[in-house]
């Protein structure tokens, strides 16, 4: 079987949610849903997908405010690193989620770690933890895709200047998790920054000023 992708805009923050659904089962994967419930039930409920994950790549207001509603409405189970399910309860948080426009997101029904797969019908989506963006962020890897959150963008990469960001740990995670991948495996980001919704990794590579510094600096340790 194949998966069906949705790419949807939501929220004043231009995140990217995804619907990742296989097309025999009509199993779904739904990422970072951060905002407009309505317009991700909706899609939902076009697709006749039958969601089963409810995946955030990090715990960032603007990627989880719509995961209250989108749960409460699917039955579908909510998932997250361990390391960014405890910022789900703190007051500044539930503030600043509802500052945006969005519910405070409930406890996650499954913490995962590197190396977890969830399964959507006959497919598998596999969970790379990628540090640097925030301490549990993750890409998930499902059939050639990568679903990159704030870690990788197209040309850009996820800033490190807020609190638990680090350069260090982001570099690590590009160059470790995700440039060892195949060339053809396909960007789909957490935001909009460019020209392009998404694009393959051989185009990151070449294209992505970031990635071409990691990759410059490899080549020098290389030599």
């Amino acid at each position: 079987m194949e998966l069906e992708l949705d790419q949807l805009r939501v929220g004043r923050f231009g995140v990217f949610c995804y619907l990742v659904t296989e097309s025999g089962s009509r199993e779904t994967m739904i990422v970072d849903p951060g905002a407009d419930a309505d317009k991700i039930l909706a899609r939902i409920r076009e697709r006749d997908a039958r969601p089963r994950w409810i995946v955030c790549t990090h715990a960032h207001p603007d990627h989880v405010g719509a995961a209250a509603v989108v749960k409460s409405e699917t039955g579908a189970a909510l998932v997250m690193h361990s390391k960014e399910a405890k910022a789900l309860g703190r007051l500044t948080h539930r503030i600043l989620v509802r500052l945006t426009g969005g519910r405070p997101a409930p406890r996650p029904d499954l913490l995962v770690r590197d190396g977890d797969r969830l399964e959507i019908g006959s497919c598998e989506a596999w969970v790379l933890h990628t540090p640097g963006h925030s301490a549990g962020g993750i890409c998930l890897l499902a059939e050639g895709n990568l679903f990159s959150g704030d870690t990788l963008f197209v040309g850009s990469v996820g800033r490190t200047d807020l609190p638990g960001c680090s350069r260090a740990e982001l570099s690590a995670s590009l160059r470790e998790k995700v440039l060892s991948l195949p060339g053809d495996t396909r960007i789909w980001p957490g935001h909009d920054y460019g020209s392009h919704p998404t694009r393959l990794l051989a185009e990151e590579r070449r294209e992505n000023p970031f990635l071409r510094q990691i990759l410059a600096a490899q080549g020098e340790e290389k030599g």
